[in-house]
């Protein structure tokens, strides 16, 4: 039987769809065949079981018209099938079916069912249809290809985005660096005890859950070679000194912590007024990297006992990025040869880090370093300076 109507206009748009026809009885699926062949790609099966089989394979139905009563697997089964198979859970269905019953179609379109057609078929109604179901898919397609273009170039954008800071970090990292010969290495392994220690609590503590998100952690560790950015700004008599410092040349010493912390407070400011945008960093989360480096650098003299400066906090008080550096860089500082002391023994300063378990350092950073300590020693040796103990 051949159909000599002209099909809806539009019809040929789709050319390259393939449309599965599913029917037991061989004259339907002549009929329909022979309507749609002069227009797309049309397969066929004559059971539910052969329909999942072709279904599934290429060139995969960009349109599957599916009859409702079959032997051994009706058309409600196959469809259910159809949606747990991830590879054909979004080609859209059309049954094709006598049965007319309102109850009929609400459980075809329950089951996910995007159209429903009566039998006999009336050709410009099947026609116009299938071309007006392929244009849906076809526009769900172009706008999934779309996301999916800009999440990829939001991505790339994004990796941009972190070289760039990270270039900047260690231009500033560094700048603080030129300062201070005796530090070489003491940024990289700072960072990778920062890393260490942020991991541990991840898996022991349960509530470092909220603090420590892997995204969390990796702000911290990319903040931290700032700790000593204020370092800047203190004299080189007192910076470079070979000896002791006086209790004088100290306190001048200690006030690097608040310069760093004021410096970098200083470029959030001027970051939010460039912007238009008040002192609330959750109005520019890309300014968050700067609110961990201000913290780290501002906190990370604190002590878990508030004996610490310039702020004389204590405990949960002192921002956990702080409490993180605050072991990483007094180990680095312990181990490495500095002008004014030798590198003392791993052993001798893993006693003193325990010693100042809530004292000096936050009690379970102090316990995830005590269950990585082999790693601290490792990190210090694969990346020793010249003066580092080894």
């Amino acid at each position: 039987m051949a159909f000599n109507s002209p099909p809806p206009e539009g019809q040929t748009l789709f050319a390259d769809s393939t449309i599965l026809i599913v029917d037991d009885q061989p004259e339907n699926l002549t009929v329909i065949s022979e309507l749609l062949r002069p227009f797309y790609r049309v397969r066929a099966a004559n059971s539910g079981a052969a329909a999942l089989r072709v279904a599934a394979t290429a060139p995969r139905p960009d349109l599957i018209l599916l009859d409702v009563m079959m032997p051994d697997m009706d058309g409600y089964k196959v469809l259910e099938r159809l949606k747990e198979n991830p590879a054909t859970a979004s080609v859209p269905v059309i049954f094709v079916t006598a049965l007319g019953a309102e109850q009929d179609e609400e459980r075809g379109f329950e089951l996910g069912a995007v159209d429903y057609i009566t039998k006999p078929i009336k050709p410009i109604v099947l026609l116009a249809r299938v071309r007006t179901r392929l244009e849906l898919k076809h526009a769900r397609d172009w706008l999934a290809d779309q996301n999916a273009f800009l999440e990829a170039e939001i991505t790339r954008r994004m990796h941009d985005n972190l070289l760039i800071q990270d270039a900047s970090l260690c231009a500033l990292a560094g700048l603080a660096e030129t300062r201070d010969s005796d530090t070489g290495n003491h940024i990289l392994r700072t960072q990778t005890y920062v890393n260490i220690l942020g991991k541990q609590l991840q898996q022991s503590h349960g509530r470092y859950a909220q603090e420590l998100t892997d995204a969390r952690l990796a702000m911290i560790v990319n903040a931290a070679p700032l700790h000593d950015l204020g370092k800047i700004g203190i004299p080189d008599h007192i910076l470079l000194k070979p000896g002791k410092h006086t209790p004088e040349e100290f306190e001048i010493m200690k006030t690097h912590a608040r310069l760093g912390g004021e410096a970098i407070g200083t470029a959030i400011q001027r970051a939010l007024k460039h912007h238009g945008l008040l002192q609330d960093s959750a109005c520019l989360p890309a300014l968050n990297f700067l609110y961990v480096a201000q913290e780290i650098a501002n906190c990370h003299h604190e002590k878990w006992d508030g004996s610490g400066y310039p702020e004389h906090l204590a405990g949960e008080a002192i921002p956990i990025s702080a409490r993180l550096m605050a072991l990483a860089d007094v180990f680095d500082a312990l181990v490495s040869v500095r002008v004014y002391k030798p590198a003392m023994p791993f052993a001798e300063a893993r006693d003193i880090i325990i010693a100042g378990r809530g004292r000096h350092f936050d009690p379970d950073v102090v316990d995830a370093f005590i269950a990585r300590y082999p790693e601290f020693i490792e990190i210090a040796q694969r990346y020793k300076d010249d003066t580092v103990n080894g």
